[in-house]
């Protein structure tokens, strides 16, 4: 009589959970109908390029610094020697903390990105909670994002509708 409870049980719970609705988005494809976060990440682009060049350049005196270290290192005395390498060690360091100021994991890229997508990212969560709550739905996955997702048929695809509770 238990296996009969169990069974039926165990048979409920499977058709109950069939019964959930599932959807499919692409926020890839949502990001990119975006201008806002296009203008946003054509900033990112920028900074980091920016950032990157004032690096490359403290590296690129470092690298002077040593070369002309290594010219001059025989007309140097020992004292003259141990100021330069010092001077070459700290350089280095300095353009070293330059480089994580800039993209480390709390650096001023990493700052941008935040404050120019994260305002972004939040409209489409909300507007994604919005589309499943309204269309009943217990899941919506991301296929651009997760790459398990074998086959998905497109007529689940609710990217369009989130794009349309952004106001898009």
């Amino acid at each position: 009589m238990k296996k009969i409870i169990l069974t039926l049980a165990f048979a409920a719970a499977v058709c109950g959970a069939s019964a959930q609705k599932y959807a499919l988005i692409d926020s890839e494809y949502i990001l990119k109908k975006l201008a806002k976060y296009k203008a946003a990440q054509e900033q990112i682009d920028k900074a980091s390029t920016q950032y990157q060049k004032e690096v490359d350049d403290a590296f690129a005196a470092v690298d002077d610094m040593y070369r002309t270290y290594q010219t001059e290192k025989v007309l140097l005395s020992d004292d003259m020697k141990r100021r330069r390498e010092a001077d070459i060690i700290n350089a280095e360091k300095e353009s070293k903390e330059l480089q994580r100021k800039y993209f480390g994991p709390e650096g001023a890229l990493f700052k941008k990105r935040e404050e120019l997508v994260n305002p972004i990212m939040e409209l489409l969560q909300k507007a994604v909670k919005d589309v499943a709550e309204e269309g009943g739905y217990a899941t919506i996955f991301d296929v651009s994002n997760n790459p398990s997702i074998v086959y998905a048929n497109r007529r689940f695809d609710k990217s369009d509708d989130v794009l349309k509770k952004m106001g898009f």
